[in-house]
């Protein structure tokens, strides 16, 4: 399709709002320690924007302190049990992004000598490494002169053109219209655009009046902005069963075991229970106990919800061998998601 055809961005409007309004963030160079020659590291960017798909600053900026602390270079991390680094990520979700962390560090050490790639499509051989996240990185760390379209970019755009379809139909157009206005200062103006998106043009609210690029932007012609982007038709989310088992001995301790490694929150750390399927099994406890129902536990993934009855029991721990016992105090340095926890917290364990 063809974009409606309004003013190019202003990318100078955009990089002159930045230099006054730019957040400060951990991960961040400020523009104006930028002008004075201070470089962005790799490792913090990288690490920053793995952490940041699919989650929000808010959400991400104490376990980007914590990991930088415990390791503070691509050799730390490259060097750290994985499943440590698990431990640290429970909690912020999509455990495949953890995993390749891991692997994408010890691919810098082994195979780059601790130095990221500096092009696009070099990072982009490194594990875990996509399209987005190497363009953030060679723009903000190398000044590559590519767009950088994330989530908030799409909305911003879509309002700029007041795009008459859903953002995944137009999004080869949407790309190059940004790749046409990406200035010499790539990576001030990669992180001005996304600053946009997330103070001036949010998903709920469209500050016009404030917005560097608003005289060229379709959608404040309109009586509501925020109707772009349009949505696509919405598919139902499956829906998913299953029973989990909280075992405790009589010390208080709480069995736990390991996810495989593969498929999802892969190794991470879990209490026995069944399979998920679309219809709810026959209950199959583990070991023989006086065990009571507590409650379900509904939690929502990306492609389906999940639904658990939760059981739990006082136990003998003789002849349990596929996990561990874990004290009470010792259950928040567990690399429990967040679904476990809640498990644990409706059989009142946590």
């Amino acid at each position: 399709m063809h974009l409606p055809n309004p003013a190019p961005i202003d990318a100078q409007a955009v990089l002159a709002w930045y230099d006054r309004h730019a957040r400060d963030l951990p991960w961040r160079v400020s523009p104006a320690d930028r002008a004075r020659g201070i470089r962005p590291d790799p490792y913090r960017v990288w690490l920053s924007e793995v952490m940041l798909q699919q989650t929000t600053v808010a959400a991400v900026k104490n376990y980007f302190l914590r990991f930088t602390s415990l390791w503070p270079s691509v050799f730390d991390l490259a060097a750290a049990p994985l499943d440590s680094v698990l431990k640290q990520w429970a909690g912020l979700g999509y455990y495949a992004r953890a995993r390749n962390l891991h692997a994408c560090a010890q691919a810098v050490v082994r195979d780059h000598g601790g130095v990221f790639p500096m092009t696009s499509a070099g990072l982009q051989t490194l594990p875990g490494v996509g399209a987005y996240t190497s363009a953030a990185i060679a723009a903000i760390c190398f000044e590559e002169p590519i767009a950088v379209l994330d989530g908030n970019l799409d909305r911003v755009l879509a309002r700029y053109y007041a795009l008459p379809v859903p953002v995944r139909v137009a999004k080869d157009e949407l790309r190059a219209a940004l790749q046409a206005a990406v200035p010499r200062r790539a990576g001030d103006f990669a992180q001005a655009m996304m600053d946009l998106g997330a103070t001036i043009c949010a998903p709920r609210t469209a500050a016009c009046m404030l917005c560097p690029i608003q005289p060229g932007c379709l959608a404040t012609r309109t009586l509501d902005p925020t109707i772009y982007p349009l949505k696509p038709a919405k598919a139902d989310r499956p829906v998913r069963k299953g029973h989990a088992y909280v075992m405790v001995d009589a010390d208080g301790d709480v069995y736990l075991q390991s996810r495989p490694a593969n498929g999802l929150l892969g190794g991470m750390t879990e209490v026995p229970g069944s399979a998920w399927s679309p219809e709810l099994g026959e209950v199959a406890y583990p070991v023989a106990g006086d065990w009571k129902h507590r409650g379900q536990v509904v939690h929502v993934f990306t492609h389906f919800r999940l639904e658990l009855e939760v059981w739990s029991a006082l136990v003998d721990p003789d002849g349990l061998e596929d996990g561990w016992w874990a004290g009470r105090s010792a259950l928040a340095d567990e690399a429990l998601p967040t679904l476990f926890r809640k498990v644990l917290a409706i059989a009142g364990v946590d």
